[in-house]
């Protein structure tokens, strides 16, 4: 990864995940593609390497991010899903040309049309986004409780309750915010 940017918040679900290339949407917003080659980094990570990204393939993704959060957002409060927004996923998704692949371990795995095609991988992300929100998997779409962050995240928990998008960064700091403001209302021993 490259020195100075900001890490990158990694979830089970492709979709949500790539929403949360942008974090603290209520907050200090923290952007973890902010240029071409941070979108080549993080599509790598995810299992879709692409050689190269040019500043309008990097347009393209943050339009797809939004229009997820957006979609996704709605499907969780169930609210009607933006038409602009559906509209952006749906033509990333028949863009794209990737096609499922079983490994030798029993994995899925995407194959590119072509290792430079950013947009073949946003077809992929778009693709998901629609299963997620079509309610192809066992699970439902929740936002993070925290008031800065509002994530659109996607609860596989037993009992479907899930508070936060992560419990390492949102769920950590409100318990801490939480413990810090039990601690200043317990007089001292000399009060």
């Amino acid at each position: 990864m490259h020195a100075g940017l900001p890490d990158f918040r990694l979830g089970n679900i492709l979709a949500t995940s790539f929403t949360g290339t942008l974090s603290e949407r209520h907050g200090n917003p923290v952007e973890r593609i902010p240029v071409p080659h941070r979108l080549i980094d993080w599509l790598a990570v995810n299992g879709l390497a692409v050689d190269s990204c040019t500043t309008a393939q990097l347009d393209l993704a943050r339009e797809l991010r939004e229009s997820i959060h957006a979609v996704a957002t709605a499907a969780a409060i169930q609210d009607a899903l933006p038409a602009a927004a559906v509209q952006v996923i749906n033509d990333r998704s028949a863009q794209g040309r990737a096609v499922a692949i079983l490994t030798s371990e029993g994995k899925r795995q995407w194959r590119l049309s072509s290792p430079s095609r950013v947009e073949d991988a946003l077809g992929v992300i778009a693709a998901d986004a629609i299963s997620l929100v079509a309610g192809e998997r066992d699970g439902k779409l929740a936002l993070c409780a925290s008031p800065t962050c509002q994530a659109a995240f996607f609860d596989t928990s037993q009992s479907r309750t899930r508070r936060w998008c992560d419990m390492n960064t949102c769920g950590n700091r409100q318990k801490k915010a939480r413990f810090h403001a039990s601690r200043r209302r317990i007089p001292g021993p000399s009060e």
